[in-house]
């Protein structure tokens, strides 16, 4: 099993990374790059949960995402083709006094198969640089889309 730990400050908000994190309409690859919109699929969405299937390049997990507590979400993957176990997300949020906020995120790889085992092991080895640059990626791309709504508001 790998446990990985992120950490991002950013000039979002938790309910404006929230709000991207659980935006699962077309485009969410244009966010996240490992949620390709062929794989994308709602089973189910409520006012603070969703259960999502998503995924990209022949890898895939459904998650139920819980964003019930507004300074800490958690996806816990349900089912998936190479993770199983104790696997998902979590993502914890504590605003600063500056008026950023600091995201925590904690992303746990279990495999539950030779190439999950594989993958967590290439994860706890070389691939905490490519979770690293896929988090920022999405902050990066979350803090756009609000800086773009911003300037047509204006």
């Amino acid at each position: 099993m790998s446990t990985i730990h992120l950490h991002r400050t950013t000039t979002l908000t938790p309910e404006q990374y929230v709000a991207g994190l659980t935006d699962f309409g077309p485009g969410r690859s244009k966010l996240f790059g490992n949620s390709a919109d062929a794989y994308l699929k709602v089973h189910d969405r409520g006012p603070s949960h969703a259960d999502v299937t998503e995924g990209s390049n022949g890898i895939w997990e459904r998650l139920h995402y819980d964003w019930s507590d507004p300074d800490h979400v958690v996806l816990t993957t349900t089912d998936s083709n190479v993770w199983g176990g104790r696997s998902g997300h979590s993502y914890s949020f504590t605003r600063r006094p500056d008026g950023t906020t600091d995201i925590d995120a904690v992303v746990v790889r279990d495999g539950k198969n030779l190439k999950g085992w594989l993958l967590g092991l290439a994860l706890r080895s070389v691939g905490r640089g490519v979770l690293e640059k896929a988090f920022d990626g999405s902050v990066n791309a979350i803090e756009q889309r609000h800086a773009q709504r911003g300037r047509i508001a204006a």
